[in-house]
């Protein structure tokens, strides 16, 4: 979000610079380790039944992916469950990010559990592994979250490797020798099919990020569209992971019905076992221990980044539910990193404390669905009858059968899993309580009115903005602290008679992109560092006859902001004063400079100041 005080010149919007391919990634990074503990559950469930399941499983994902491009294409400004909901309801809304907490909180705790059991932790040292895991990504996220596209793009091409790996290794011997039909109790299948909908995990991911997609070409800044860049990140992904499961499925029950002691004990960690068992089978014992350690490293590390994942995607749901008022306003305090800092330690310690009091695998899926369920579920209900999207009958018909199928299995995980049902009421009973305490406060410390209102008794300071010289070159300093750099821009800008565009670029560093539309944009008069700075610089300006621009972002990512900016008011030099960071916070973060001056365009002269 950015503010240009000037009447008349067009909006800054957050860069959209998210291709298909960075979106997929991190699609796949939540959505494509589903397999990875899918199948094994499924056998836990059913046995060598289970491959009807598996398959039905695959099927809803391939709907419900489908469901979501159409998400996707109606809020390309964020389609994630609290923005698609908000226009329904600001309860409902509330409710679906709450079960997205849920949902978050135990992806946490589950991934982290497959991840040491990939990497070979025994499964009585799991959960105390996964709480350790868990507290090293919450260091790291102290300092800021990790952009992690193109990691997860080079963590996503081995991965799928893997899995072709093993596909191929099985593709010789699959067979239906031992596949049992499915139980004649209609109702224990749907019960064993309600325990492994966990593939549905990570398709949110994909509509909460449209906010930063690339728009498609013929969109406008005003009236963005992102089908394609959806499409195209949604429809590789899907295809995989339904093909995926369904073939790996067919090659565990395979593997004749002697083994089902083994592929019981490894539920957790299945993929790893089946290429051990396949790679043996085609070569050594010697050569399929190597494949099974390379699985287990590759699945591994893939389900360490969907915990870095669901934990930054926690912060950013508290994050934004406390700026839009449904949440204490002081759960949006920053640290000095621009980390949401009690945020942080609730996405690490509930998922601790879950994994303290839950001892089995089976119990947090168990968990984990009430939560992704019911949250896709307020999504696509809400979308279903919200009457002022254009959706054809065809698609809005398919997206409401969708949603009774989700809410039956919603209604099945509370009446079967009582621990879920109890799980979820706890989240939902602490938010609405924090929700209500939070509107509460604001009763007592503020008076709502109206945008229209507010806008009318808003000093409008556009005025005392407007240029008073011609157009004509334009320096633009990015401020973090008044600081000598201020000094030095003014007197160039008062040598060259240019216009100087003072930017303040508040770093916020949550994941969540979906902010709701009732936000507005960032004003630099909230904020008390960026109000310093540019009441000083508009004093200062005023003083000297210069023409002085303040230019208010906040943003996950300064260099990339700083230079979006740059660009789209094209400016003719860019200042930064020199950093004085650590170098610690040089190792987690990177420099502003060393990233801006590597991606500045080459018409844009840079001057570090330091």
């Amino acid at each position: 979000m950015a503010e240009l005080p000037v009447d008349g010149a067009p909006g800054v919007h957050r860069p959209r610079n998210v291709d298909w391919k960075r979106a997929a990634a991190l699609l796949y990074g939540d959505w494509g380790t589903s397999k990875a503990y899918v199948i094994g559950l499924a056998f836990v469930a059913a046995g060598f039944a289970s491959f009807p399941i598996i398959l039905a499983v695959c099927l809803l994902t391939a709907v419900v992916g489908y469901c979501y491009i159409i998400v996707c294409t109606h809020f390309p400004d964020g389609g994630g469950v609290y923005s698609a909901a908000r226009q329904q309801s600001r309860f409902l809304a509330s409710t679906g990010a709450l079960l997205l907490v849920a949902n978050f909180v135990v992806t946490a705790a589950l991934s982290g559990w497959a991840a040491v059991s990939y990497f070979g932790v025994p499964t009585e040292y799991a959960p105390a592994a996964t709480m350790a895991l868990i507290a090293v990504v919450g260091v790291m996220n102290f300092f800021g979250p990790r952009h992690s596209g193109s990691a997860s793009i080079w963590l996503a091409i081995p991965a799928v490797l893997v899995v072709l790996m093993i596909i191929g290794l099985s593709a010789p011997h699959l067979t239906t020798a031992y596949l049992e039909p499915r139980a004649d109790d209609l109702g224990h299948t749907w019960v064993a099919f309600v325990g492994v909908i966990l593939a549905l995990s990570g398709v949110e991911a994909v509509a909460n990020i449209t906010g930063v997609m690339k728009a498609d070409p013929d969109s406008t800044p005003e009236k963005p569209k992102v089908t394609r860049t959806a499409t195209k990140s949604i429809v590789p992904v899907a295809v995989e992971v339904v093909l995926g499961t369904a073939l790996l499925g067919w090659a565990m029950l395979s593997i004749p019905k002697s083994f089902a002691p083994q592929l019981a004990a490894h539920k957790e960690d299945m993929l790893r076992y089946l290429a051990e068992y396949y790679g043996t089978l085609v070569s050594t014992p010697a050569i399929g221990a190597v494949l099974g350690i390379v699985v287990g490293v590759v699945f591994g590390l893939l389900l360490f980044s969907a915990v870095n994942t669901a934990v930054v995607a926690l912060i950013g749901v508290i994050y934004m539910m406390a700026q839009d008022g449904e949440m204490p306003r002081q759960l949006a305090k920053l640290n000095r990193h621009g980390v949401p800092f009690v945020p942080l330690l609730v996405a690490v310690g509930i998922p601790i404390v879950v994994l303290a009091l839950t001892k089995e695998f089976e119990a947090l899926a168990g968990l984990y669905a009430i939560g992704v369920v019911g949250a896709i579920a307020v999504n696509l209900g809400a979308c279903t009858f919200n009457k002022r999207l254009p959706l054809p009958m065809y698609q809005r018909v398919l997206i409401g059968i969708t949603f009774v199928v989700l809410f039956a299995v919603e209604l099945t995980i509370a009446r079967t899993k009582p621990d879920a049902l109890f799980f979820a009421m706890c989240v939902l009973g602490v938010g609405y309580g924090l929700r209500a305490y939070s509107h509460k406060l604001a009763g007592l410390k503020t008076m709502t009115v109206s945008r229209g209102v507010a806008e009318m008794v808003t000093p409008d300071l556009s005025t005392a903005m407007q240029p008073r010289l011609e157009e004509g070159q334009k320096i633009m300093v990015a401020a973090r602290g008044i600081t000598p750099v201020l000094s030095y821009a003014l007197d160039e800008a008062q040598l060259r008679k240019a216009v100087l565009c003072v930017l303040y670029v508040k770093e916020i560093a949550v994941y969540f992109s979906a902010a709701p539309q009732t936000l507005g944009r960032a004003r630099w008069q909230d904020d008390p560092e960026a109000n310093a700075i540019m009441s000083l610089m508009l004093n200062e300006g005023e003083k000297r006859g210069i023409c002085v621009l303040p230019v208010f972002a906040t943003s996950e990512n300064a260099a990339g902001t700083i230079l979006d900016l740059s660009a789209t008011m094209g400016v003719d030099y860019l200042m930064i004063g020199a950093s004085q960071r650590s170098a610690l916070t040089h190792l987690l973060r990177g420099s502003v400079v060393t990233n801006v001056a590597a991606q500045l365009p080459e018409d844009i002269r840079l001057v570090i100041y330091g």
